[in-house]
């Protein structure tokens, strides 16, 4: 059976999953989590994990315009550290997120975003409020290519076309091990007025023998 490992590269070099020297750390999928953040001097590379008051103190200020997400990182629970996500954002980076499939698979691997770990729900505002086409969470697949400048990919929220990724950019299924990729953003609309914290569930889902 086809295993799945999620990687988040942690350097900032846009070198590929593997690479010699170029930082990337593995996701414990069931413990490490991703913080969109504005960041201080508790919530950066390198701080311990924080705690859900830190978090609050470093979340985005709502100004009454849209507001990029400033920082992105992986909360590695194993090491209790944050390692920033240099790349991630909507930069001109290829090798952000990568997913090394160890096969073949069945189906095309995509990428999804939902509210919850049922699957069933995109209602945090974060998502849309169930409204996918208003989503905060733009994502885009650079298994090919990188994605451009200021590049601005699909809303992700759910399952509906168009938002979600399809990891191996439409070529369908696995054909051998490969290592796709993706980059991920996020920018709070100016029409956000309430603040909150947002816990959206990042899946990949695919089909193996």
């Amino acid at each position: 059976m086809t295993t799945l490992t999620i990687a988040v590269n942690n350097d900032s070099q846009d070198l590929a999953y593997g690479a010699s020297g170029i930082i990337w750390t593995d996701i414990a999928v069931l413990n490490d989590f991703l913080i969109f953040t504005a960041g201080n001097t508790t919530v950066i590379d390198g701080a311990t994990i924080p705690s859900s008051f830190q978090l609050s103190q470093a979340g985005v200020v709502l100004t009454g315009v849209e507001t990029a997400i400033a920082h992105y990182l992986l909360a590695d629970i194993s090491d209790n550290e944050l390692k920033e996500i240099h790349l991630m954002g909507n930069g001109d980076y290829r090798y952000v997120l990568a997913f090394d499939f160890d096969g073949i698979t069945t189906s095309e691997p995509v990428l999804e975003a939902w509210d919850n770990s049922n699957l069933d729900t995109t209602d945090l505002a974060s998502l849309g409020s169930g409204t996918p086409a208003s989503s905060w969470l733009r994502g885009v697949t650079t298994t090919d290519n990188s994605p451009g400048a200021t590049w601005t990919g699909s809303r992700l929220a759910g399952s509906a076309d168009g938002h979600f990724l399809w990891l191996n950019n439409g070529n369908g299924a696995l054909t051998v091990a490969s290592t796709l990729y993706c980059n991920l953003y996020m920018a709070i609309p100016a029409s956000q007025t309430a603040g909150g914290a947002e816990t959206p569930v990042l899946v990949v889902k695919y089909c193996t023998t």
